[in-house]
């Protein structure tokens, strides 16, 4: 046995004998091969997440597993290739590899990118940004460490971040860190103070239609009437506007339904060729009666407020047995015709303010309906421009709305996607829908609620409708002050007509 004062015998020093091992050779010795390991490993990593989240993260399970593989990746990725060029190269096949991935994707956030309209602006941030905080910003914090790692254990082509360098490790690694913690924070809905014991403050998901959907259930005493509560949109979320209206928790159980491809349920969008006018009338039902069973009721009230509206007359005409009666607030009636008088009032008003691109862009389109969602954008995004009344509250609206507890941070990032994305798949349904000559009858008292100023394409259309359908019982109420989301503007009103509905209807 050699001893260690042998003079013909050499002893590595431990210190070095990583080096050595690394400039010897070995299979990523050749800084090619390095470089193709790590991009395969990103183009695998892109390749299960267009499979198994095609959309991006959607929940927050989705998002804070993603922002971990995503910086475990980086880190083996930046150790493998050991070059500063991969703090660029392999975020990029990453991106590609995803895109390609997720081809044939249904909606304005996943295909195709236009910057040149505000619809198209939002689904790029909430489609593309969010997911590239989310995935390739931990991805290049791992690359920056990974690439350290190497320069330390002695790889020819790596090199030691110097002082920028370290500057942007630090930041970014306090944004995933801020990042995540702001993803972890669950969503919850305040205990209601009661002198009920039998109060019910939760966020309920139930299987509706074949997908989980988040219900938000309040009211001070299970025994009081349920009151189910149909969002607008389509794709629409209202959970943070119904937390700030005041009145209805004390007379009623009242349910706000994150519908299918919405809010809290933007992740049961997908299959979108599912995703039907008729299934979502259908999971309205199923709502129904998962409520009457659960709260021992014969009938329910229906509210809907604009597209809600929509769907809450097609659920009370197909199954008016459920219902004790049906509130339209900002009633729909033809979106087709709708949609035709917002773009001659938006042209108008364009003309009249010498808006000459807007007036272009609206001729040049031609009045709807179209193809495309994002060829809307012209027609109804100035709607609080020309119609700007005193007492307009944007902070009823997207985003004000979502600023409450019942939102976690991934809920706040779906709001905007359902919006987007479930309208496109819905919208184009509604185009043949028309109560004037579909609905003449509904089988149930209906109360129509309308805001002083909601707009002519609106009321207009709405008015007609109520002047003819037949019903049970039938009443008109006028919110002075109000617009379309006249319950959200004067609730303390709303409230009261709710209470009067509720009193000619039998207890159960």
């Amino acid at each position: 046995m050699a001893m260690r004062g042998d003079p013909d015998v050499r002893v590595a020093d431990p210190e070095t004998r990583p080096v050595t091992a690394w400039r010897s050779g070995g299979l990523w010795s050749d800084p090619k091969v390095g470089f193709l390991l790590a991009g395969a490993l990103a183009a695998v990593f892109a390749g299960l997440g267009a499979w198994l989240t095609p959309r991006g993260p959607v929940t927050t399970a989705h998002a804070s597993i993603s922002m971990g593989v995503a910086l475990a990746v980086g880190l083996i990725g930046g150790f493998v290739a050991a070059h500063r060029w991969s703090l660029l190269v392999l975020p990029a096949v990453y991106m590609l590899a995803f895109e390609a991935g997720r081809v044939g994707m249904v909606g304005p956030t996943v295909d195709a990118i236009h910057l040149d309209a505000f619809y198209g602006i939002v689904a790029f941030v909430v489609g593309r940004v969010v997911h590239g905080i989310l995935v390739v910003m931990p991805m290049a914090v791992g690359l920056m460490y990974g690439s350290w790692l190497a320069s330390r254990a002695g790889r020819r082509e790596a090199v030691a971040p110097g002082a920028v360098g370290w500057v942007l490790t630090v930041l970014g690694s306090v944004a995933v860190v801020t990042v995540a913690v702001s993803i972890a924070r669950p969503a919850s809905t305040a205990a209601i103070e009661s002198s009920h014991s039998t109060s019910v403050a939760e966020l309920a998901t139930v299987p509706i239609g074949g997908h989980d959907q988040v219900l938000m259930i309040r009211g001070q005493d299970v025994g009081s009437p349920v009151l189910l509560y149909l969002a607008g949109g389509p794709g629409g979320t209202d959970l943070g506007a119904m937390r700030r209206e005041v009145g209805l928790e004390q007379d009623f159980v009242v349910v706000a339904w994150e519908q299918r491809g919405a809010g809290k349920s933007y992740p049961a969008l997908d299959p979108t060729s599912t995703l039907t006018v008729d299934q979502l009338v259908a999971d309205t039902i199923e709502i129904t009666e998962y409520l009457r069973a659960r709260f021992h009721k014969d009938k329910i009230f229906l509210v809907g407020q604009s597209w809600g509206s929509t769907l809450g007359v097609l659920a009370a005409q197909t199954r008016p047995d459920l219902y004790h009666a049906f509130v339209g607030v900002g009633q729909m009636v033809s979106q087709r015709e709708t949609d035709v008088m917002f773009w001659e009032d938006t042209l108008a008003w364009a003309e009249t303010t010498g808006n000459r691109e807007l007036g272009e862009t609206l001729r040049r389109n031609g009045p709807p309906p179209y193809s495309e969602l994002l060829l809307y954008d012209p027609v109804v995004s100035h709607e609080h421009e020309w119609n700007a009344y005193p007492e307009l509250d944007l902070s009823n609206e997207m985003p004000g709305i979502l600023f409450v507890p019942e939102y976690t941070f991934m809920d706040r990032v779906n709001a905007f996607r359902g919006f987007l994305d479930t309208n496109a798949t819905l919208y184009p349904q509604l185009q043949g829908i028309d109560f004037r000559q579909d609905v003449p009858r509904l089988d149930v008292p209906l109360y129509m609620v309308l805001g002083e100023h909601e707009a002519r394409g609106r009321a207009v259309l709405a008015e007609e409708w109520f002047a003819m359908v037949e019903a049970p019982a039938k009443e008109r109420f006028v919110f002075e002050g109000a617009g379309h989301r006249a319950n959200f503007d004067r609730p303390g009103e709303f409230a009261t007509v709710m209470r009067k509905v509720a009193k000619s209807a039998p207890a159960r």
